[in-house]
């Protein structure tokens, strides 16, 4: 099907046309809905006429969130060349290995970085542009571009692009890499609507035009699926740049912030920070969470810190939608409540019209309440990994995705995901699934989060391993939380060896790398399990 993007947005100008769409909190601007059609009219027609990308060409972005608020939606369909998304946290020679891959026309950068990144993107022939005022150096560089100077004389008026919502690449993405180095995931402008229709699917959010969602995740990731349905319902997206919480409770307050995305490892310290300094959340009524699994004991004490305002989602960079999810009245934990403290380790139920099956190794379909690998087919499913055939081909079957995450579906149709396949323990012959200890070690007042994995061992093959980080001013003795977990767990589950740490390693979007903590422990060994 055809769609002329800037038709469409001309109509919802109509509808929403004074009300506010972004409040770039940090650079203190925003654009109601009127202001924000005709400033992506002028992103667009930059893109094509003054930077010359058309059809097959690709742009760039490395970005704060403030600027990305600019260069995604709505501004990347109405032109034709394909954005490619980067994570402004990740490493600069990641970054080079992307840009290698993708070969990008134009890069847009935040301007602080141009003088690390200049060489690498006219070497590998990329016209820059940077969001803010050059210096008076950097604006004589050959190649360089002022984005507001190249706006200020680009057309306002609505072009007559037209796209197809199922052939067109407009997004080309980055998975997370946790358990490796990252893909490039290939998006339709289908996949995008999908994401949309995901959000309205699942009313427990409340997406409408008074809903206010704070985005302080990277754009370019996980919190895009919270900022589609907000725009196309008439709400406002806020963006902060920095994960910081005390700026994110001040806005939240201040800006009356209705929504916002977390993942578990942040939540757990805006619960310290609530508890020790309380500020006026009551704005608050949907807290979105996901991209890890979340302790049970630990959702407890949210939801009494914050009222049942929390919604766990599954989702994936191959599947950007609300896969899955839990909804807040599923997150109640009372002795009438049916599934208890148990179903708030699912993620959830999926979305009605998303297929999720579970298949054995061989890829047969298992029955209700077995664990095998989660399949995922919908409108939302990629079109696969740019320029990786096979790893395409690997991952993708039939229309559905294979998750690589390992869980199951019980008899009310909850989704559990035990664990990734690949971070699955197996000691003395018996599978460990490394959520289950975390999430026992979680339940003991004195953790704030953990992670385990199999380290080497002379006869059972792998043994359990955890590296916890405490709550500050906590104290315990490694042999009682083990002991804690025996009781939650039995002993062959429980860890075998427990360190205590400063700090964690986390990815760019919070999530723990065990990977990280595994390679420490399997260096210099030809296998990385038993």
């Amino acid at each position: 099907m055809k769609m002329n993007f800037c038709r469409i947005m001309r109509l919802m100008t109509l509808r929403f046309r004074d009300r506010q769409a972004i409040v770039n909190v940090e650079r203190g601007r925003g654009y109601t809905y009127h202001e924000y059609h005709l400033l992506t009219n002028r992103i667009a027609d930059a893109l094509r006429n003054a930077l010359g990308v058309g059809k097959g060409d690709k742009f760039l972005l490395i970005l704060d969130n403030d600027n990305l608020s600019l260069m995604m939606l709505p501004t990347v369909l109405k032109q034709e060349g394909t954005v490619v998304m980067t994570n402004l946290r990740d490493a600069p020679q990641e970054h080079a290995r992307q840009i290698e891959l993708v070969k990008p026309k134009v890069v847009f950068i935040e301007t602080r970085l141009l003088d690390g990144y200049y060489a690498t993107l006219r070497g590998a022939g990329c016209e820059i542009v940077v969001m803010d005022d050059p210096t008076p150096d950097q604006a004589t560089r050959p190649g360089v571009h002022a984005f507001w100077s190249l706006v200020d004389t680009a057309s306002e008026l609505d072009a007559n692009v037209e796209l197809d919502d199922d052939e067109h690449i407009f997004m080309l993405r980055f998975t997370g890499g946790t358990t490796g180095q990252g893909k490039c995931a290939m998006y339709s402008i289908d996949n995008l609507m999908a994401c949309r229709d995901g959000g309205f699917s699942n009313p427990d959010f409340g997406f409408n035009d008074r809903t206010r969602m704070l985005h302080v995740a990277p754009l370019s990731h996980g919190t895009m699926v919270g900022f589609v349905p907000t725009f196309y319902a008439g709400g406002a997206n806020l963006t902060l740049n920095q994960l910081d919480l005390e700026q994110w409770r001040q806005t939240a307050e201040q800006q009356r912030v209705t929504h916002s995305f977390l993942v578990p490892t942040v939540l757990y310290r805006l619960l310290e920070l609530q508890h020790s300094n309380p500020r006026d959340l009551s704005s608050l009524n949907t807290l979105i969470y996901g991209a890890a699994p979340m302790s049970p004991a630990k959702l407890e004490e949210l939801i009494a810190c914050f009222g049942p305002i929390f919604a766990q989602v599954y989702a994936a960079t191959e599947v950007p939608m609300f896969v899955s999810t839990l909804d807040k009245a599923e997150h109640e934990t009372g002795p009438k409540t049916e599934g208890g403290v148990e179903r708030l380790s699912s993620a959830g139920r999926p979305t009605p019209g998303v297929e999720v099956y579970v298949t054995d190794e061989q890829g047969n379909p298992l029955p209700t309440g077995q664990p095998g690998e989660i399949n995922i087919r919908s409108r939302a499913v990629i079109k696969g990994y740019y320029n990786n055939p096979e790893t395409t081909v690997a991952e993708f079957a039939d229309g559905a995705w294979k998750s690589g995450d390992l869980g199951y579906i019980d008899e009310d149709g909850y989704l559990y995901i035990v664990d990734r396949l690949k971070d699955m323990i197996i000691s003395g012959g018996f599978n460990v699934y490394a959520i289950e200890v975390e999430s026992a070690l979680a339940s003991h007042p004195a953790v704030m989060m953990s992670a385990v994995v199999g380290v080497p061992h002379p006869e059972w093959g792998e043994a359990v391993h955890a590296e916890v980080l405490l709550r500050p001013g906590a104290s315990v003795e490694a042999a009682e939380l083990i002991a804690h977990a025996k009781e939650k767990l039995g002993s062959y589950k429980a860890p075998k060896s427990l360190v205590f740490v400063d700090q964690l390693p986390t990815s760019v979007v919070g999530k723990v790398l065990r990977r990280a903590i595994k390679e420490k422990y399997w260096q210099n060994m030809q296998r990385k399990v038993s």
